[in-house]
């Protein structure tokens, strides 16, 4: 283990402000306070982990998540473990799980882990990064020491994971090996003395079973820090590779812009929150914006997309991602050989200047009846702007005469507003 240096950090104040950013849950937040005032005393960083099993060959933006807030301990001046589990993949998890996980061989594990080790430094600094791998101590537990380390738990405390209740209460089968991972992903806390765990609210029990054992060995409970979990692309089920959600950090800037401009209009603001820079106040500035038509949801969101794939790619690829996204839309749209209407911005204006309000141009394109049945239509979602669902009353245009495709349903039109 490296040996720790004495540092000087940040007023505790300081540092909660940007360790609790995007976190769903502290256990706890007055112990974590308690740890980082001990810390500045002393000098002496905490040892922060987070652990990824390598079950796929790549990482994906669901992942980083934990290491953004990885990240964010290491700007504070702290000791932070990137602990591939390399060992524990070959029980897998069971988190999320109605069924056995199938299980993978060494060589695949392997394989797995090596380009993790690839992906993550283009979030962690590598310097300042210990990569540690779980089969460096539970290789050697062996028998014996397994047995000792399962005795600090019950069968019922297992039973009461939700998982496995579920699966249990289902009469749905339940393999030995599967009650083992928390009690191994526990055990790392241990081996690694770790002041700080994090990872996802789905990964609470097996959090939690390294505060157990950690009481067990004499050390001091770790503080459990949980990030939400990030939907995938259908924005219902978590990110993943095997559900084909997944947006990967080493997909072309290309497919990670087109793909992030996929998802809904909900979702994007939790990807804001999770997976850029942008400080809290920003965001909710945006979604102002956006709720009183004065910001295109379809801009806010390529905001995002070239924020994102910028940090993966750089700047001059995520605007050609940008470029080249719009171009192949627009394509799509003149494709359509749509029908263009040419309306008057005083017809349909709504109360700010280069605003238009959406139910009267509905009406004036011949997409709705009336008034009343445009509102409905809004408030069903099922009018689109440029291909993006229209986010509410109002929308903005960036300046007058506009092009705009504006679609509901089936039937689509140009409108031409000057």
């Amino acid at each position: 283990m490296p040996e720790t240096l004495s540092r000087e950090f940040l007023p505790v104040d300081e540092q909660m402000d940007l360790l609790q950013k995007g976190a769903a849950e502290i256990i706890r937040a007055s112990d974590l306070r308690e740890r980082l005032e001990e810390s500045r005393k002393t000098g002496k960083p905490l040892r922060v982990k987070a652990g990824f099993d390598p079950t796929a060959p790549d990482l994906h933006l669901g992942h980083t998540v934990l290491m953004r807030k990885l990240r964010h301990f290491q700007q504070l001046g702290h000791t932070v473990i990137f602990l591939v589990g390399d060992f524990t993949s070959l029980i897998g998890d069971p988190t999320g799980r109605n069924v056995t996980r199938k299980p993978l061989t060494r060589e695949q594990v392997d394989a797995n882990a090596e380009t993790y080790k690839e992906q993550v430094f283009r979030i962690l600094d590598a310097e300042k990064t210990e990569v540690r791998y779980n089969s460096e101590w539970l290789n050697k537990l062996g028998y014996e020491g397994t047995i000792r380390l399962t005795s600090h738990f019950t069968v019922s405390q297992m039973l009461e994971r939700e998982e496995f209740h579920r699966r249990f209460q289902a009469e749905q089968p339940i393999s030995l090996h599967e009650l083992l991972y928390p009690v191994m992903q526990g055990y790392d806390s241990v081996a690694l003395a770790c002041d700080v765990e994090l990872g996802g609210t789905d990964q609470k029990f097996n959090l939690l079973c390294g505060r157990e054992l950690q009481r067990h060995y004499g050390q001091k409970p770790q503080i459990v820090l949980m990030t939400p979990i990030l939907e995938g692309l259908d924005g219902v089920q978590k990110m993943s590779k095997s559900l084909g959600n997944a947006i990967g950090i080493n997909e072309p800037p290309g497919e990670m812009y087109g793909k992030l401009m996929s998802i809904n209009d909900e979702l994007m603001w939790k990807y804001f929150f999770l997976l850029t820079d942008f400080r809290g106040s920003e965001i909710e500035a945006l979604k102002t914006d956006v709720a009183a038509g004065r910001a295109h949801p379809m801009e806010v969101k390529k905001q995002l997309a070239r924020t994102i794939t910028a940090g993966f790619h750089g700047e001059a690829a995520a605007l050609s991602a940008d470029e080249n996204w719009a171009r192949m839309f627009q394509q799509k749209e003149a494709a359509e050989d749509l029908e263009e209407m040419a309306v008057a911005h005083a017809d349909v204006a709504g109360p700010e200047p280069n605003q238009v309000r959406l139910s009267k141009l509905l009406v004036a394109l011949g997409l709705a009846a009336s008034g009343a049945e445009a509102n409905r239509k809004i408030a069903e979602h099922a009018v689109k702007l440029d291909g993006e669902t229209a986010g509410g009353t109002f929308f903005s245009v960036a300046s007058l005469p506009a092009r705009v495709v504006v679609r509901l349903g089936k039937r689509a039109k140009i409108a031409a507003i000057v």
